[in-house]
């Protein structure tokens, strides 16, 4: 028993990590109605690991981390200058089609990688279980600065959330921000993880709950009670972490709602 604690207690402490930011960002992509912009960036920071595989074998190298990074945020700047024109073309088609280039060029960049195949499960469900403290304290240092500067900005953030200001450098910071969280979230935990860990969470406060506070402590306690209850899973049956992940929190909304439904036509 003890062995299992200590082989899970820095994925899950990473996890605290992610569901720790990934919930408030959460609710902020709730507000924008830009629900697919995780998994987009998300596809866009794998994408640039993986084409820094053709010089470096280490995506923990300081250049594997850069050129996820750099294309995450030239994406985010994208992002911000177009929002001006979704009057024309909806942010969300625009979002959209971002991850469907991303995922094409994934998959013509692993084509020519050997073990191309494992590098694309990583990309999707990542290797939680297999995280290191001096990751974790990496990523701790980088979500604590985002932190800080989301909370120095608070009121702006969720102004231009919930369109009650219109800010190009406001959304650019938001999204500057928030491509720089998913780099290192995807790096960590891949691309369907952090998606399911962004949405799943928020989503059901949303539904059952009102107010910013409120909603992000539903949010915490259901994304760490989910993410614990995966790992569980995972370690009893040798699951693949990731995917355990996924799967518990997406079958737990359904679930979920479907009892609510029930519940309701019973009144």
């Amino acid at each position: 028993m003890s062995d299992v604690v200590m082989f899970l207690a820095a994925p899950f402490v990473m996890a605290i990590l992610l569901v720790g930011i990934h919930a408030y960002l959460g609710l902020h992509v709730l507000e924008r109605d830009v629900i697919f912009v995780d998994i987009s960036l998300s596809q866009v920071a794998a994408l640039g690991a993986s084409i820094s595989l053709f010089i470096t074998s280490d995506e923990e190298s300081a250049y594997g981390i850069g050129c996820a990074l750099g294309l995450c945020l030239l994406v985010a700047l994208a992002l911000s200058l177009l929002r001006k024109f979704e009057r024309k073309i909806s942010q969300e088609a625009i979002i959209g089609i971002t991850y469907a280039l991303a995922s094409g060029m994934l998959i013509l960049v692993l084509d020519r990688l050997p073990h191309g195949g494992e590098h694309l499960k990583t990309a999707l469900v990542g290797n939680i279980l297999f995280v290191t403290w001096p990751q974790v304290l990496q990523t701790a240092a980088v979500y604590g600065l985002v932190g800080l500067l989301h909370f120095g900005f608070r009121r702006k953030f969720w102004a231009i959330s919930r369109g009650q200001e219109k800010s190009w450098m406001g959304d650019f910071l938001f999204y500057f921000l928030f491509g720089v969280v998913i780099t290192f979230s995807t790096h960590h935990a891949g691309v369907l993880v952090v998606f399911s860990i962004l949405v799943v969470p928020a989503a059901l406060a949303c539904r059952f709950t009102d107010g910013v506070a409120r909603r992000l402590s539903f949010a915490w306690i259901f994304g760490l009670f989910g993410i614990l209850a995966a790992f569980l899973l995972a370690t009893h049956f040798d699951w693949p972490a990731g995917a355990a992940i996924v799967v518990t929190l997406t079958s737990s909304f359904f679930l979920i709602l479907a009892i609510e439904m029930c519940r309701e036509k019973l009144k």
